[in-house]
């Protein structure tokens, strides 16, 4: 363990590649456990929730450890999460997939849906459109590529900010057959669509930047 690290939960509900995760948040300074422990996740400085696979699966795992109350007890006290990929994607009202509409975390109020492109999955390398204030991807060049793998998204941001416990969204776009988030700031609650620890030196760059943010 590195004196004055920020530790990190990794949660651990049977869906995302735990090990590379891992991996990157050491790289960026962090000293991280993974576990499906419930205090465990609720009292470290930050959450990473992955996630890879249908968002039914997913959603059914999280449950299954209290995930979705985890992120909510977490986000109450002001206390950060990110999410990754489909641990993106549940964090919205629901995932819409193979003529199912699963309920998600309901943080966000929004749809995930399936990309209407040509080529599916979205995999590979792509640049992303970050608003001008962003903390997430602070002193990263806007012809920064990062690492994609998904069929769906959430394509329209619905959210009304009025009445929200969270602060403004900052939205940060990308695009395949048409503009899809690719991440979302929000308070203490961060998420891309993308994968950081995938996503070389400046997936690290963006890890840290969060870990800033970390109490």
């Amino acid at each position: 363990m590195g004196a004055g690290n920020k530790s990190v939960a990794l949660l651990d509900y049977g869906s995302g590649n735990l090990r590379s995760a891992q991996r990157a948040l050491e790289r960026a300074g962090a000293d991280v456990e993974i576990t499906s422990d419930f205090e465990t996740a609720l009292n470290a400085d930050g959450l990473l929730v992955p996630g890879v696979g249908a968002y039914a699966a997913c959603m059914a795992g999280l449950k299954a450890v209290r995930g979705d109350r985890i992120i909510g007890r977490r986000l109450a006290g002001g206390r950060p999460v990110l999410g990754i990929c489909v641990g993106m994607q549940i964090l919205f009202s629901h995932g819409v997939e193979g003529g199912v509409d699963t309920p998600g975390c309901d943080e966000w109020p929004g749809a995930v849906t399936r990309l209407d492109a040509p080529v599916l999955p979205h995999m590979g390398w792509n640049t992303v459109e970050a608003p001008a204030d962003t903390k997430l991807f602070a002193g990263i060049d806007d012809d920064a590529r990062f690492y994609f793998v998904h069929s769906y998204a959430v394509q329209e941001w619905g959210m009304d900010s009025e009445g929200s416990p969270l602060t403004a969204p900052q939205l940060t776009w990308s695009e395949h057959g048409g503009r899809f988030l690719a991440a979302v700031e929000n308070g203490p609650l961060s998420a891309t669509q993308f994968h950081p620890e995938k996503s070389g030196d400046v997936g690290a760059e963006l890890l840290r930047n969060w870990m800033k943010g970390l109490a």
